[in-house]
């Protein structure tokens, strides 16, 4: 199999997971009366990422998400076709995860647990989780850049380092907006629940605080090191 086909299917595979295993979490929530809690969902959300970085990331960079991989193509380190083939296997991955969850949960809990869908709090308005989720999306894409791209970066621990920022954004947003940081996170269980109430702020949020984050560490960080070594 060409390198470039391996590369779209592990995208596949990985938000595969991430969408089976951390809306799966929130699902599991709701079938055990809150036993899993906001550390066990930011942790089936983290340690799928970062097991799946480390197992595909050789292969196509384990981005899993949209806005990582408009990142890499705002700073030219992904063609324009390549981004596209990588976004369509992510939100494929997604969809197919969010009916496969469809599928094998109750129904009852199905409609509980929304499937996992992300919403915002009654309490916080629309701006503000706009802004939530490009912040966290912000501070995953700077994690990102700083351990799997950058030329000196710790890549040995990148996969947990992205996974890790993966959790630690769950915690603090998880309540506030579901902690999307991914419009591939955010369509899976969307598409198997019609639930597509302020749908757009995942897909702005994330792309607004993805392409900031990979921009300045790009532009500043890594071009300025080199400029000023």
């Amino acid at each position: 199999m060409p390198d470039r086909e391996k590369a779209v299917l592990s995208e596949f595979v990985g938000t595969f997971a991430l969408i089976f295993i951390g809306a799966g979490s929130i699902v599991a929530n709701t079938l055990t009366q809150g036993a899993v809690g906001i550390t066990g969902i930011a942790l089936a959300h983290g340690l799928t990422i970062a097991v799946m970085v480390s197992a595909v990331g050789h292969i196509s960079g384990g981005h899993f998400n949209p806005a990582v991989t408009v990142g890499f193509l705002a700073t030219r380190r992904i063609s324009a076709a390549m981004a596209a083939m990588y976004i369509g296997a992510q939100l494929l991955g997604a969809v197919v995860a969010g009916y496969t969850l469809k599928v094998i949960v109750p129904p009852e809990i199905a409609v509980a647990s929304n499937l996992g869908a992300t919403t915002l709090h009654p309490q916080i308005g629309v701006a503000a989780g706009l802004l939530t989720e490009a912040v966290l999306t912000f501070l995953l894409v700077f994690v990102i850049f700083g351990t799997a791209v950058h030329p000196q970066g710790p890549r040995g621990v990148a996969g947990f380092a992205i996974g890790m920022t993966v959790a630690l954004d769950v915690l603090m947003g998880g309540p506030w907006t579901g902690a999307s940081m991914n419009p591939a996170r955010t369509l899976g269980p969307a598409s198997a629940t019609f639930l597509w109430e302020n749908h757009w702020v995942y897909w702005i949020g994330p792309m607004l605080g993805g392409t900031v984050a990979a921009g300045f560490y790009h532009f500043v960080l890594i071009k300025g090191k080199i400029q000023g070594s």
